[in-house]
């Protein structure tokens, strides 16, 4: 029989004691906190990234832009003509970077579409973007030529906003913006478009030693509408730490720390709604944006002063998780309370707040046979009858209700996909627009030819 190497044995023995001490000294240094800390930290924290990017998200139909359905139930399912709001309804959904137009019957009479594969390139900030099958249109707004403004998405990647693009009504870009926009972005009166970027900040904030680089910075960016040139970049991190309300940054949850703001909307204000808002808030001004913060202390909503980079108001309100404050004319706001329902008819809510006192002045909550429920996401409009057309991201459907709470039109997105087509793609937003309002646009009861679509560069 042949006798043990000793030699390699303790070799082995060697190896493995100095493992072992190195993994004793890296979990002291780690709780010591001191070098190289930072760069094990950094390093576990991009392999953990990495590897939840390549294996957690390659089925698309399991990542959140998919729910189980509701009901077998698709397309408009209530429609009282005498009550409801007459138009088009503009939404987008997660099945595919695409925005839909829709009659008041549900039939599609118009869309868009771009993959994401075919307008990236070597500017885009995502410099290794998932497939197309993960990305989708997370806002579009649709201009009075037909021409279309949208932000892509991609679900599974961080930071995950993706880039802005303008298209035409053949769904070619007229030109792309392939920063980090994610979420929201409001077109001014001024020739600008306001929208949100974000990256991983490096470098710490004053006063708030509890952000440990690198963590999202949130940023109001500033764009020419004619071309999509940059023209500013304002940290909303340190905006905040530089103004009176700083000690907010006290009130973020430590699940948050790496997404401590996560702005979620923008609203420019112009002259009118500034006049609006100022009716309950002298701090408004024409020039400044409305901003909804969905981790800071619980949720918030701020004034940002953009010439001056300050934030000026700050309010935490009634809502929990909340998205898409809107500005009424009478200077109440408009709020989709993703969290903040408790008892019958969902955890979701649409309230009307007055700014000035945080008093809740209209809600609508669902019943509990039509529950109102989306924990993430989620719009509303006021439209000009009255009443309110509210996107439930999560169920993949759209309602208009009245100020006493009818519904009286409802649209559950018509695409299934999964097992037994028992999976509906959440709808992002949508707005009802007038036929008035659209110009050059040739409707029709399908969608136009998109043969500029085909994909310049290959997704794995």
């Amino acid at each position: 029989m042949r006798e043990p190497d000793s030699g390699n044995f303790q070799l082995a023995l060697f190896i493995g004691a100095l493992l072992f001490i190195a993994f004793i000294v890296g979990a002291l240094l780690t709780v010591a906190k001191v070098f190289p800390y930072s760069y094990v930290k950094d390093a576990y924290r991009a392999g953990t990234a990495l590897y939840e990017k390549l294996t957690g998200y390659t089925d698309p139909l399991t990542t959140d832009l998919w729910a189980k359905a509701k009901t077998p139930a698709k397309g408009v399912t209530i429609h009282d003509p005498t009550r409801a709001m007459d138009g088009y309804t503009l939404y987008t959904s997660g099945d595919a970077p695409k925005a839909t137009l829709i009659s008041m019957d549900g039939q599609v009479v118009y869309t868009w579409e771009r993959p994401y594969s075919s307008i990236w390139d070597e500017t885009a900030a995502a410099r290794d973007p998932v497939p197309d099958s993960q990305t989708y249109f997370r806002r579009a707004e649709l201009m009075p030529n037909g021409d279309l403004l949208a932000i892509y998405i991609g679900v599974g990647d961080s930071p995950y906003g993706y880039g802005m693009v303008k298209l035409d009504k053949k769904s070619k870009p007229i030109w792309k913006n392939l920063d980090h926009f994610h979420h929201d972005f409001d077109v001014g009166d001024d020739g600008h478009i306001y929208g949100l970027t974000h990256a991983y900040r490096t470098a710490p904030i004053a006063g708030a030693d509890q952000f440990e680089p690198p963590f999202l910075d949130d940023y109001l960016t500033v764009v020419d509408a004619d071309d999509g040139r940059t023209l500013k970049k304002i940290s909303i991190l340190d905006a905040i730490a530089r103004s009176p309300y700083r000690r907010l940054l006290w009130r973020v949850h430590y699940y948050s720390l790496e997404d401590p703001l996560h702005t979620n909307a923008v609203d420019f204000l112009d002259a009118g709604r500034a006049r609006a808002l100022a009716r309950k808030l002298p701090q408004a001004a024409r020039g400044q944006v409305l901003l909804s913060f969905r981790e800071l202390a619980g949720g918030s909503v701020a004034l940002l002063d953009v010439d001056k980079e300050e934030i000026v108001w700050v309010s935490r309100g009634p809502w929990i998780a909340q998205h898409d404050p809107d500005i009424l004319p009478d200077g109440d706001l408009l709020v989709f309370d993703n969290l903040g329902h408790f008892g019958p008819g969902g955890t979701s809510r649409v309230i009307e707040v007055d700014p000035a006192t945080g008093g809740i002045t209209w809600s609508y909550t669902g019943t509990g046979q039509q529950p109102l429920e989306s924990s993430i996401r989620s719009a509303q409009q006021r439209l000009a009858n009255g009443n309110t057309l509210i996107t439930e991201s999560n169920g993949g459907r759209l309602l208009e209700v009245t100020g006493q709470g009818d519904i009286v039109w409802e649209y559950i997105n018509p695409v299934r996909a999964g097992k037994d087509k028992k999976k509906i793609p959440i709808v992002s937003w949508a707005q009802r627009i007038d036929p008035a309002n659209i110009h050059g646009l040739p409707l029709a009861d399908s969608a136009p030819p998109t043969s500029e679509t085909k994909p310049e560069r290959s997704q794995q």
